[in-house]
């Protein structure tokens, strides 16, 4: 089978790989469609295991359905993903699913950008394989895992609506917090980018208010904008220091600010401890989805609370990888690129 193998960003090849076999407890499943995410295109992260398969926002097919498998056959529509909790450890117990040691170690084999995959056993029992809808088309389940990922966040910050949110950077991750905050009922929306083209699509999105970071002052708009108060919730989606400055700067007292990006490990952003006391904010993190936020994801796709295959700027087929890899990493007049393992589909 072919498979995007990739050795850096610039470096993506196309190369063939035996297809999976599968054993007891396990799935093979025919990969229609895998987006490229945000974190494929983070260099200092992949290349330290690289080469390898990436891909792991994925709409399937099972073909295979290994011994004592139940609950699914062959044929059936799929999102499959690669990490998954133990349900049983200290975190898990917590509902902190995603600190969990197995969640960190799971995956599969080889990944999302490929012909086929194996899903392991582990992936299977603990909530990694996700039936689609028929409500819900192949290219909008690409975007299960993200919106996922979004999901849990929002539970992390204990949303409630009728607030003021400020996403910082409108690439994927943040077109998606958006596009959510708004079916949750939040009362005013601010987005900002460095890309016209991106603010452009966040306006669209349900942003009420957009702001260029590269040619207005964001924290000074930001009070203006939501009449002399800050945000109550501030997502972080822009891997940039200077965001995570503006991101305290525009908080109101009490809010509650989420790293949703993250920077390279070492980075360091100096705050001043005082004021962030002073103020009351609270600083969460958040990091992957568990089994019950993918489901929750799916059900808002299924119902078209969140709609999201208006945000698709580019298919292509697995051929051209390098291409999407590109398009992704460049972060220009892009958001979500699919590569089609078997052929791009007509359109619909």
């Amino acid at each position: 089978m072919k498979v995007a193998m990739y050795y850096r960003n610039d470096d993506v090849r196309i190369e063939e790989m035996p297809v999976p076999k599968i054993g007891p407890g396990e799935l093979l499943v025919k990969v229609t469609a895998s987006g490229i995410c945000g974190s494929d295109v983070m260099e200092w992260y992949r290349i330290k295991k690289a080469p390898r398969v990436l891909g792991h926002e994925v709409a399937a097919e099972i073909v295979e359905v290994g011994e004592g498998v139940q609950g699914f056959h062959v044929g059936q529509r799929v999102v499959v993903t690669h990490h998954v909790p133990c349900n049983n450890c200290l975190y898990c117990q917590r509902g902190q699913h995603t600190l969990c040691d197995t969640l960190h170690s799971t995956t599969f084999d080889p990944g999302g950008f490929a012909e086929y995959l194996r899903v392991p056993a582990i992936n299977v029992e603990k909530g990694g394989v996700v039936p689609i809808p028929d409500e819900v088309s192949n290219d909008a389940a690409t975007f299960t895992e993200p919106l996922g990922c979004a999901v849990r966040g929002m539970r992390e910050i204990g949303f409630q609506p009728a607030r003021t949110v400020l996403v910082l950077g409108s690439g994927l991750a943040g077109m998606l917090n958006i596009k959510l905050a708004k079916a949750l009922g939040a009362g005013r929306i601010i987005a900002t980018d460095i890309n016209d083209f991106r603010l452009d699509m966040a306006k669209k999105a349900g942003a009420e208010v957009v702001i260029n970071a590269a040619k207005e002052d964001v924290v000074a708009r930001v009070w203006k904008a939501n009449g002399g108060r800050g945000a109550d919730y501030v997502i972080v989606c822009a891997a940039a220091p200077p965001v995570f400055r503006q991101a305290l700067d525009a908080a109101d007292r009490g809010a509650t600010i989420l790293l949703f990006a993250i920077l390279k490990p070492g980075v360091e952003v100096p705050f001043h401890v005082y004021d962030f006391w002073h103020r009351g904010l609270t600083l969460k993190g958040t990091y992957a989805a568990a089994p019950r936020d993918l489901n929750e994801a799916m059900e808002l796709l299924r119902t078209r609370r969140v709609e999201v295959e208006d945000m698709i700027t580019h298919r292509l087929p697995l051929e051209q990888a390098q291409e999407g890899f590109r398009l992704v990493a460049a972060a220009k007049d892009s958001m979500k690129v699919i590569l089609y393992p078997h052929g791009v589909p007509d359109a619909p």
